[in-house]
């Protein structure tokens, strides 16, 4: 046929299926099925079946084009033997379900047809054009892992159509107040608590961190030798609770502050590490600017600090920036929020987190002591932050007041106060 002729088509299909396609996102529905009824439409009067042919030819050659545009050997090869036999296994399973299911109700060839298109299709665009659906009450439950690759792209194919939840390990109000010790010391990951004994507890989260550094990470696409990233990594442990400086880490490890930035967010975009974020209350007084950083589990925080057992962590210098992270971890895991700041001055005023409930300010101060009491800190951040209530945390079995507008608060109490707050 004249291959001009052709041209002129596709090109005149392709322009309909555009408009198509705006019209079905006006009409709050995916522009594919836009595109699906301007081919059902016009394509059996546009084209003949030789036509239909080529034309198909040119569509499929057009997307091995740009699958090849995303290969990528390299990233092929990191992510390892098993994920990608694991992966055919999935198309295959798939594809053999639903070839049975539709051969049922026609021939094989279109079942198998049907069966190949569900196996390769693209999750995102599935829940996007089922979430559209305005007839649907149904909801979806996607189970991702820490790549912040993957939180991105499903924030730009459903952006508008899915809620976030991070799960953290185990906490107080799951493991019972009575066990705050021993979740303190192993961390909150299911298999590094309930280990048998702290040796078999110390060993699984040596193991982990290996396999994160090792497999993780790679898979990730991000090629940083594993042994640097542990040595930044047991910096982090030996700076948890301080404020981020990156010129002492770009120093110590022989990298730019960019560099050293950078891994930084590659353990915080991992859920490895928090960086709590400051809180700028009076522009007239010059305040820390720069955020604190902690290990979010601290299990894996006395691992890096080789430290294995309850005594281990009571007798190291460490022992009260471990306390101020478990803590800080427990409040984050009951209210469920991101909003949580600390406030620091050069002066010395100083509150260890800051929490915003329905409009109200409420200040955290974490003491490893026996009996806390007032200080000259905690009343210039009452009043320099207007804080309604000031909680002083601390590892004691009461709670108790301090006077009007400050508690101190055991930890074991603290979820239930917090839950009281919300």
């Amino acid at each position: 046929m004249d291959i001009w002729y052709l041209i002129m088509e596709i090109v005149l299909l392709l322009g309909v299926a555009f408009l198509f396609g705006v019209v079905a996102q006006r009409l709050n529905q995916s522009a594919i099925v836009g595109y699906l009824l301007a081919g059902a439409v016009l394509g059996p009067i546009m084209f003949n079946k030789d036509a239909v042919q080529e034309v198909a030819e040119l569509g499929v050659a057009l997307l091995l084009f740009s699958i090849g545009l995303e290969f990528s050997f390299g990233r092929l090869r990191r992510m390892g033997t098993r994920a990608f036999l694991i992966g055919i296994l999935q198309i295959l399973i798939t594809l053999a379900v639903f070839t049975l299911i539709f051969t049922l109700f026609g021939p094989i060839r279109q079942g198998l047809a049907m069966g190949a298109i569900i196996a390769l299709s693209s999750t995102a665009i599935v829940l996007r054009v089922l979430v559209d659906r305005p007839e649907s009450n149904a909801r979806f439950l996607v189970l991702g892992s820490a790549s912040p690759y993957l939180v991105k792209g499903a924030s730009e194919s459903l952006a508008g159509r899915i809620g976030f939840i991070d799960l953290s390990g185990f906490s107080l109000s799951e493991v019972g107040a009575d066990r705050d010790d021993n979740l303190w010391n192993r961390g909150g990951f299911p298999r590094s608590f309930l280990a048998a004994d702290d040796a078999l507890s110390a060993q699984w989260r040596n193991d982990f961190i290996r396999t994160f550094l090792e497999r993780d990470i790679p898979q990730l696409g991000i090629t940083i030798p594993a042994e640097t990233l542990r040595r930044f990594w047991t910096m982090i442990a030996h700076f948890h609770g301080q404020v981020w400086n990156a010129a002492t880490f770009a120093r110590s490890l022989g990298v730019s502050a960019p560099t050293a930035r950078r891994y930084l967010d590659i353990l915080s975009g991992a859920f490895m590490v928090r960086q709590i974020q400051p809180w700028h209350a009076n522009i007239k007084k010059r305040q820390v600017k720069s955020p604190r950083i902690y290990l979010r589990d601290s299990g894996l925080l006395h691992t890096l600090l080789s430290l294995q057992t309850m005594p281990d962590v009571l007798s190291h210098p460490k022992v009260g920036a471990s306390w101020e992270g478990f803590v800080i971890e427990e409040i984050l895991a009951s209210v469920q929020s991101r909003d949580f700041y600390f406030w620091s001055t050069y002066s010395g005023a100083e509150l260890d987190g800051l929490l915003f409930r329905r409009g109200r300010a409420v200040g955290f101060e974490i003491k490893r002591t026996d009996a806390p009491t007032r200080t000259k800190s905690m009343v210039s951040a009452i009043q320099e932050l207007d804080l309604e209530h000031l909680y002083v945390v601390y590892p004691g079995k009461q709670s108790y007041r301090v006077d009007n507008r400050i508690t101190a608060l055991s930890v074991r109490d603290l979820d239930g106060v917090l839950a009281g707050e919300g």
